[in-house]
């Protein structure tokens, strides 16, 4: 049985009659019969009766016609539905970013992106994440691409830089080293942190900035992402060290530039090498390469 021989079903049940059907297929009615004799073989009864010089469906032509026309209807709307996902202008996207991006790179692309008319009916679904989670999502296809840093190169991945986040010091309001306004982390010493866990992609930057200065951190607790740390830090359970996210200015913290060592952590667009992407995921990973490299790191704007 084959999707041909289904079409060829449909289309005789539909005229009862075979030679009106196979022109309707563009077929000789030979072929049409014969493949006909087939399907009825491989089935094991009888489709089709004569009906003077018609033919008509046999009480099992009948049974076996309802479950022809729902998995033909299935096919065709599957086949619609995939047109259109693959569309360059109608595709669908799965995105995922990391949570610092979330409040204003990220939808900042996507105006960009959809202020174009030709991307206007391009969708999107979104999932935040860590840089692990994220490039795991990436790896099991469950999204098409990723804004993430680089924990270590990856030979399956692909990374295009598109910016840098700055790194600095929040601490709260009323504690001693809110008094200045950038500071050597070796100044940090015998302070509490609040620490993002070791699941969280800039954990190692972090651990490498206080161990290049041998800072050896007393952590009070870990978080996953950036506003529970700033959360935290507000009401006086330590002091962190974060991106410099826009987020940050509304936070009761204060936010010191880092003198020593300087680190940047630099976001990437992701995605799989070697990987088929649709037409609609290839123009929108092109345009942020582009838009981000053009505003961002051509300039040295930080996000």
């Amino acid at each position: 049985m084959n999707l041909k021989q289904l079409y060829y079903f449909k289309m005789l049940a539909k005229t009862e009659h075979m030679t009106q059907a196979a022109e309707q297929l563009s077929i000789t009615q030979p072929s049409l019969s014969h493949s006909m004799t087939e399907l009825e073989k491989e089935l094991g009864t009888f489709l089709f009766e004569k009906n003077g010089r018609n033919i008509r469906l046999t009480k099992y032509g009948h049974f076996f016609l309802s479950y022809v026309e729902r998995s033909l209807n299935e096919l065709e709307h599957g086949e619609k539905a995939l047109k259109e996902l693959v569309s360059p202008d109608r595709g669908h996207i799965d995105l995922a970013f990391i949570y610092t991006l979330g409040p204003y790179f990220a939808p900042l692309l996507l105006k960009e992106f959809q202020i174009i008319d030709a991307h206007q009916n391009i969708s999107f679904s979104f999932y935040q994440g860590n840089t692990k989670n994220i490039i795991k999502s990436l790896k099991a296809e469950q999204s098409d691409i990723a804004i993430c840093s680089m924990i270590t190169p990856d030979d399956q991945l692909h990374f295009e830089p598109i910016a840098e986040e700055e790194i600095v010091l929040i601490v709260p309001l009323d504690h001693p080293l809110a008094y200045f306004d950038e500071i050597d982390l070796k100044n940090t010493a015998g302070y509490p942190f609040i620490s993002f866990n070791k699941k969280s992609g800039i954990r190692p930057m972090i651990d490498a900035m206080l161990a290049e200065v041998n800072v050896v951190p007393s952590i009070v607790c870990e978080v996953e992402e950036d506003h529970t740390m700033a959360g935290f830090v507000a009401f006086g359970h330590g002091i962190g060290i974060v991106p410099r996210i826009a987020a940050l200015d509304y936070y009761k913290v204060k936010i010191l530039h880092i003198t020593n060592p300087t680190y940047q952590r630099t976001i990437y667009a992701t995605t799989l090498k070697n990987h088929y992407l649709s037409p609609a995921t290839r123009l929108f990973r092109d345009f942020i390469v582009d838009y981000g490299q053009q505003h961002f790191l051509a300039s040295g704007k930080k996000i």
